[in-house]
């Protein structure tokens, strides 16, 4: 069991018990080179999280808490994906605005948010859990560790997109899913209103600032303002060509931050302080460890006090017996 967690790069804890869910994977981008074993490898480590935070989402959160509607919206052509996204925006009550933190946006609504160790010839999966009945119960987004913040949050948008749309048949879903992530991160009318409707040229400042804003990279807002047909598809290869010339292709200037998810680390240290896990526990699903604190003690004698006046007695005098003999000795 050690070697195993080893090799799939987590705590032997996670492996002990039988899954409770079947989990199954909606999206899977790679590049051609990605093997068959560094694929199972990923699936294998996916599951085992998604599972875990399926445990801690029954014990912290109602049965119908999981509300999301998968494969919900149709779409068949691009501008259906960029409907879908705003359908799911008013769905959430997102507004038009950017999105500060998308990470806490998924995650406040049970999409867990799961980073992995993997090649760099993966981009993200998305994977869906379900019920011996078939019901959906959890779901989760996830990329690659080490990814810039802007391409990290299109990854997410992307996978997210795997889980709601429903392409109809013929379609490319993988054009479907890139079209959705960038209307959900910078919806059309906002992206219009300050940028203009039709544009001639931008400066580099002008996409820095964009970036800045949108929280996605200057290459991915280039190609939102190309979809929207604010820029022409000559203008949008000219600064495709300029971008590959600055050597801006995998690095951009301006870094955005990636975003870190803490559902599992809130739901964790939320079970153990209401006594649902036990200390040992919540150390090895988070993986370090955890300050034991003054309510643990707090909750032994809450725990204790509710017992029956005949039990309480009764474990006082075991207790008692015990502190005589070790005096005596």
């Amino acid at each position: 069991m050690s070697r195993l967690a080893a090799a799939l790069g987590t705590n032997a804890i996670h492996l002990w018990s039988e899954p409770a869910v079947r989990v199954e994977f909606l999206g899977y981008r790679k590049r051609s080179t990605m093997g068959a074993k560094e694929r199972a490898t990923v699936e294998a480590l996916v599951s085992q999280q998604i599972e875990v935070r399926h445990r801690l989402q029954e014990l912290t959160t109602s049965t119908a808490a999981f509300a999301l509607e998968v494969h919900s919206l149709a779409a068949s052509k691009p501008e259906d994906a960029e409907a879908a996204a705003l359908k799911l925006r008013e769905t959430w009550n997102l507004g038009l605005d950017p999105i500060a933190n998308l990470t806490d946006v998924l995650e406040d609504r049970l999409v867990h948010v799961i980073e992995v160790e993997a090649p760099e010839r993966f981009d993200g999966i998305s994977g869906l859990a379900r019920e011996e009945s078939g019901k959906p119960c959890a779901a989760a987004v996830v990329s690659r560790k080490g990814l810039p913040g802007d391409r990290q949050r299109l990854n997410l948008a992307h996978e997210l997109a795997h889980l709601v749309l429903k392409p109809k048949p013929g379609a490319d879903e993988e054009a479907l899913a890139f079209r959705f992530a960038g209307a959900f991160l910078a919806p059309g009318e906002c992206l219009k209103r300050e940028v203009g409707v039709h544009r001639s040229a931008l400066r580099v400042d002008e996409l820095r600032l964009l970036k800045g804003r949108y929280g996605i990279s200057m290459q991915a807002i280039l190609r939102r303002l190309r979809d929207l047909e604010i820029i022409s598809q000559t203008f949008y290869t000219e600064c495709c060509i300029e971008i590959s010339r600055r050597g801006w292709r995998k690095v951009e200037p301006n870094p955005i931050p990636a975003e870190r998810s803490t559902w599992l680390r809130k739901a964790t240290l939320r079970c153990l302080a209401e006594g649902l896990v036990t200390h040992e526990k919540a150390e090895g699903l988070l993986g370090e460890k955890v300050e034991a604190g003054p309510q643990a003690t707090l909750l032994k004698r809450r725990a204790f006090l509710k017992l029956p006046l005949e039990d309480r007695r009764r474990m006082l005098e075991q207790q008692a017996a015990q502190v005589a003999e070790q005096y005596d000795q």
